[in-house]
C-alpha cells in the first residue's frame, strides 16, 4: 500500500513537470510569434490578458477553435475597438498549443 502511495505521488510530480514544461513552451511561442506585443499573462496591454481571455471562454466548449481562427484570422469587437490583427505567419500546430496554453491560465 504504501509503495501504491510513493507511485502515485511521484507520478503527480512527474505530471506537474510536464505540465510547466508545455506551459513554458508554449509562453515560448507566444513571445516568438509576436503575441506578446499586444497581450500580456495577466494585465491588459493593446488586447487583452490571457488570464482575462481564459475566463471568458472557459466553459466555451468551442473556444480553442473559435480562437485558433481569430488568431489566424484576426478580429475586431469583442474586445473593444482595437482590431487584432491577422497571424498568418503562424503555423497552425503553434497557434493551437499557445490558444490551448492560454484557456489553462487561471
Amino acid at each position: 500500500m504504501k509503495s501504491i502511495a510513493i507511485a502515485l505521488a511521484a507520478a503527480a510530480v512527474l505530471s506537474y513537470g510536464l505540465e510547466a514544461r508545455a506551459a513554458s513552451a508554449a509562453e515560448d511561442l507566444a513571445k516568438t510569434s509576436g503575441c506578446l506585443a499586444c497581450h500580456t499573462v495577466d494585465k491588459k496591454l493593446i488586447g487583452p490578458s490571457y488570464k482575462d481571455i481564459a475566463n471568458k471562454y472557459r466553459s466555451d466548449k468551442g473556444a480553442q477553435a473559435n480562437l485558433e481562427k481569430k488568431v489566424k484570422e484576426g478580429g475586431k469587437g469583442v474586445w473593444g475597438d482595437i482590431p487584432m490583427t491577422p497571424n498568418a505567419h503562424i503555423k497552425d500546430a503553434d497557434i493551437k498549443t499557445i490558444v490551448a496554453w492560454i484557456l489553462t491560465i487561471k
